[in-house]
């Protein structure tokens, strides 16, 4: 049997929100071990003169704990 834990965090690129999941998970990797999957729940951006500042991503992250 398998215990799964969930963590919230937040994201953010200046490049596109594909690239705010990518490098939330990848800092995830860095903390959590066996992490197997994450919800986006929300995206948004922060502008600045009328022009995308900033893309954000707020993530549920799944991860397996071991013994």
């Amino acid at each position: 049997m398998s215990v799964a834990r969930v963590t919230e965090i937040t994201a953010s690129s200046t490049t596109s929100f594909e690239d705010a999941i990518a490098q939330g998970i990848a800092r995830a990797n860095q903390t959590l071990t066996n992490v197997e999957g994450a919800w986006v729940q929300q995206q948004t951006v922060a502008c600045e003169a009328g022009k995308i500042k900033e893309y954000r991503v707020n993530m549920k992250v799944t991860f397996i704990l071991t013994d």
